[in-house]
């Protein structure tokens, strides 16, 4: 997936770098996936945690283009944000996974191992890693 596109204006290429939610609505279109992405969104929904195997707290976003999304923050590795709830805002960044319901952000949290990018979520000016 490219992050930028390419134009000509008077004979020369010029970049123009993509926004995030930008990023986030070429991924859902193109059905793509494993994309390290950032941005911002408002809750709509808070769910119960997923305690099977490594439990996450899991909610749903949308972001300011419409497009919801799944978050799902690893709690075994990162704090819960215990204080979430339904119209809060919350930055994120992680790793994208597109479903037909708009996708899911998860690896919102430090890799122990170093083996991926550590991720974040930011809520009321706390990061949760």
């Amino acid at each position: 997936m490219q992050v930028f596109s390419i134009y000509k204006i008077n004979h020369q290429k010029v970049f123009i770098l993509l926004s995030n939610q930008q990023v986030l609505a070429d991924a859902f279109k193109n059905k793509e996936s494993n994309i390290q992405v950032s941005g911002s969104g408002r809750v709509t929904a808070t769910l119960p945690d997923d305690n099977e195997g490594s439990r996450h707290q899991r909610f749903i976003i949308e972001l300011d283009s419409g497009l919801t999304l799944l978050v799902s923050h690893n709690i075994d590795i990162a704090p819960k944000i215990n204080s979430l709830g339904k119209g809060d805002q919350i930055e994120f960044y992680g790793e994208y996974d597109w479903n037909t319901k708009g996708g899911v952000v998860h690896w919102t949290h430090h890799d122990p191992d170093g083996s991926h990018e550590d991720g974040w979520l930011k809520h009321k000016g706390r990061i949760y890693q």
